[in-house]
C-alpha cells in the first residue's frame, strides 16, 4: 500500500493574482497534465489551477466500491493532500466560495468524496463519471451544508466502473447535504468526457 506527497502542478492565473481557484484531479492511470489538458475546454480562464499528482497515477489501488478498509492508506492520504491544497489556497486569499473542484473518473469519486466530508458553500463540484466511495456509503462521514453550492456529477449508462445506481445513491446524499445538483446519464457513452459534459459544465457551474 502506498500513501501520496504534495505534489502537484500550478496552472492559470498566479495564486496572488486569482480571484478564484480549482482544484482538478485525474483519473487513474493518468496524470496532473492530463486533468489540466481541459482547460483548453472548460472554461478557467480567471482561475489558479491546481492538479495533485498521485502516487503511481492511482488514488487509491481498488474500486471505488470496494471495501474502504482495502483503499485505505491510500484514499485518506488522498483526502489529506486535498485538505493541504484547499488551505494553501485559503492562505492566499481566496475564500470557499470561489474555491472549484473537478475530477474525472477515479478523480470524480475522490472530488465527491472530499467535498462531501468536508461540506460548505464552495464554488462549484464537477464530477465527471463518478460517486461517493465505499462497498457500502456510510452517511456519517458526511457532514457539512453546501450551502446550494452547484454540483454537477455524471456517468454513462452503463459505464464500465461507475455505476447508475451509485450515482443516484451519491446525488440523495449530495442533495441532504443542500448541494444544488444536476445530474446526467449519457446512455451508450464510453467511459470519457463528451463534448455535451464540457458545454454543460460551461454553461451552468462555470458560466461567467
Amino acid at each position: 500500500m502506498y500513501l501520496h506527497k504534495k505534489d502537484f502542478i500550478k496552472s492559470g492565473v498566479p495564486i496572488a493574482n486569482a480571484k478564484k481557484a480549482i482544484i482538478m484531479l485525474h483519473g487513474r492511470g493518468a496524470s496532473a497534465t492530463d486533468i489540466i489538458s481541459l482547460s483548453g475546454v472548460l472554461n478557467l480562464h480567471e482561475m489558479a489551477i491546481y492538479a495533485p499528482q498521485a502516487t503511481n497515477h492511482s488514488w487509491y489501488p481498488y474500486s471505488f466500491m470496494a471495501p474502504v478498509a482495502q483503499n485505505q492508506p491510500a484514499l485518506d492520504s488522498a483526502i489529506d493532500i486535498i485538505g493541504e491544497i484547499v488551505n494553501e489556497i485559503k492562505e492566499n486569499g481566496i475564500a470557499p466560495e470561489d474555491i472549484y473542484f473537478a475530477g474525472f473518473s477515479q478523480g470524480a469519486c475522490l472530488t465527491i468524496e472530499y467535498t462531501s466530508r468536508n461540506a460548505q458553500r464552495y464554488g462549484g463540484i464537477i464530477a465527471f463519471t463518478g460517486g461517493l466511495i465505499g462497498q457500502e456509503l456510510n452517511e456519517q462521514n458526511y457532514k457539512g451544508d453546501f450551502g446550494k453550492t452547484p454540483i454537477y456529477i455524471s456517468t454513462g449508462d452503463p459505464d464500465p466502473h461507475v455505476p447508475v445506481s451509485r450515482v443516484k445513491e451519491s446525488v440523495a446524499i449530495l442533495e441532504r447535504l443542500n448541494a444544488f445538483v444536476t445530474y446526467a446519464v449519457y446512455p451508450g457513452r464510453p467511459h470519457t468526457i463528451s463534448a455535451e459534459e464540457i458545454k454543460q459544465v460551461n454553461n451552468t457551474i462555470l458560466a461567467k
